[in-house]
């Protein structure tokens, strides 16, 4: 029987708690919004509190017969051909540690892109997992690195035969795609699973000029932040399998061992209606989108001073694969100021928020919520800074080293580093030290220092300067960057 996409299952029984006026004598306390705080009412709204129900003896009984979350996952596994979907209101850090801890376990083998995420490194870390960091495609000239292709996971594998899968990011933040077709067939003649980070791709099964995605190409997990290009609620995030090289239970149960008991049915709900609203319409509103999205980029690549990086930039031989067009990448060096310095004017002179910025980059992200009089808004902003940037001063240079540069060796198993024995030392002394910290450039959040890998100067120089030209180290345990945790003796994987 065909799927019925008109149905929104976790909406459908929050509308009918409502209907029924159920009375709760259980969490949450504020009891339908009567026992919040005024003032947070205010800002809020009750709409808030009233779909914040318990997702078990509330929006449906405490056994789940109603099978509400269980109907709308199924729904969701339809919608882009996947043979389950799992949902998550802990956000894809939360999924793509599942996905791992499902593939391989403690001093078991997994490839994996170094442009990994910090969820990825967080879950190696709780893991004990060995990872065999496959190099990104480096593009020296406009420091950016795209997913390694195939042929990289090919020759890895055959270095490290006892792996037990792959993972890959793919579109990273800049929108650049990986061949996954390529890259599953790599894993799939091993029988081994390929991982997709999609985090920012839950936009691509709707739309058939957008990249493929990983159900499509043949991956047997890929997670996905519905957040971010989607129209989820923060943290709303799913993780889709299919294929039998890793049991569905089993993905289940290590996504159980890190979810929280106590999911937000709001989240659910977000994640319900957006399926639903990509079902039935996606392809007309991402139709749309791709439109606007390219009008805003010829719009954008008029202004002097601003180059959007486009297809000729990101995909070729050594390079991405395919191009996503709706995170709309800004170069802004040429009108002599950093990206830090471009996004914190936008933010407080035109009230612009940016969602990707680096060193010479400021990403404009384009969805099917933008229309004509948003995108109207963005380019008076960016006309705007183009004619203030004269008068800014030039922001500090960050010394970003050359690709080989920014790679150090990994010493230890992230594992051991994090929990070992460990000190803090001035940066100056740190080099040729183990890391015992993970500190990462954020966003787009891929770390320029992973526990284990011993520290070299030109790492420590980027990250330096980055910190003086606005960069943003939120998880570094000195947030000055005076001091870095090191392992106090050496580690290794013997």
């Amino acid at each position: 029987m065909a799927a019925d996409h008109t149905r929104a299952p976790v909406l459908e029984a929050l509308a009918d708690y409502h209907r029924q006026g159920r009375m709760s004598f259980a969490p949450p306390g504020h009891k339908q919004a009567r026992g919040a705080d005024p003032a947070v009412r205010e800002v809020l709204g009750d709409a808030v509190f009233l779909g914040d129900v318990l997702a078990s003896g509330g929006l449906d009984d405490r056994l789940t017969r109603g099978r509400v979350l269980e109907r709308a996952q199924e729904l969701m596994a339809d919608a882009v051909h996947a043979d389950h979907t799992f949902v998550t209101t802990c956000g894809s850090s939360l999924s793509v540690k599942a996905a791992m801890l499902a593939v391989a376990g403690p001093h078991e083998k997994l490839l994996i892109g170094r442009d990994a995420h910090k969820s990825v490194v967080s879950g190696l870390i709780l893991s004990g997992i060995e990872p065999v960091w496959i190099e990104p495609r480096w593009d020296a000239e406009r420091h950016l690195a795209h997913p390694p292709s195939a042929a990289d996971f090919e020759q890895a594998f055959e270095a490290h035969p006892d792996a037990k899968g792959a993972l890959i990011t793919s579109p990273t933040p800049y929108g650049a795609c990986a061949d996954l077709s390529a890259v599953a067939e790599v894993c799939h003649r091993r029988s081994v699973p390929l991982i997709v980070d999609e985090a920012w791709g839950a936009h691509l099964p709707f739309h058939p000029v957008l990249p493929s995605w990983a159900m499509d190409a043949g991956a047997d997990i890929c997670v996905t932040s519905i957040h971010k290009m989607g129209s989820g609620l923060e943290q709303g995030s799913v993780f889709h399998l299919q294929g039998d090289l890793v049991p569905a239970d089993l993905l289940q149960m290590r996504a159980d061992l890190l979810g929280t008991t106590s999911p937000s049915v709001l989240l659910y709900a977000g994640l319900d209606g957006w399926r639903r609203q990509m079902a039935l319409h996606g392809e007309e509103l991402l139709g749309a989108t791709l439109d606007l999205a390219a009008e805003v980029r010829a719009d954008v690549e008029a202004i002097d001073g601003m180059h959007v990086n486009d297809r000729d930039d990101y995909c070729g031989a050594g390079m991405a694969d395919d191009l996503d067009p709706l995170p709309g990448i800004i170069d802004v060096d040429a009108l002599g100021i950093t990206g830090y310095q471009a996004a914190d004017w936008l933010r407080e002179h035109r009230s612009i928020d940016m969602h990707l910025t680096d060193h010479r980059r400021i990403g404009a992200q384009i969805t099917h919520a933008d229309d004509r009089e948003t995108a109207g808004q963005l380019l008076a902003a960016l006309k705007d800074l183009a004619e203030a940037a004269p008068d800014l001063r030039p922001g500090p240079r960050v010394e970003v080293p050359s690709p080989s540069g920014l790679r150090m060796t990994q010493a230890c198993l992230p594992r051991d580093a994090f929990f070992g024995p460990a000190e803090k030392v001035p940066v100056s002394e740190a080099a040729g030290r183990i890391a015992a910290e993970m500190i990462t450039p954020y966003p787009p959040g891929i770390p320029a220092v992973l526990p284990g890998e011993r520290l070299t100067e030109p790492v420590l120089r980027y990250l330096l300067t980055g910190l003086e030209a606005g960069m943003n180290l939120p998880d570094a345990t000195d947030a000055g960057l005076e001091t870095i945790r090191v392992a106090t003796r050496s580690l290794s994987n013997d």
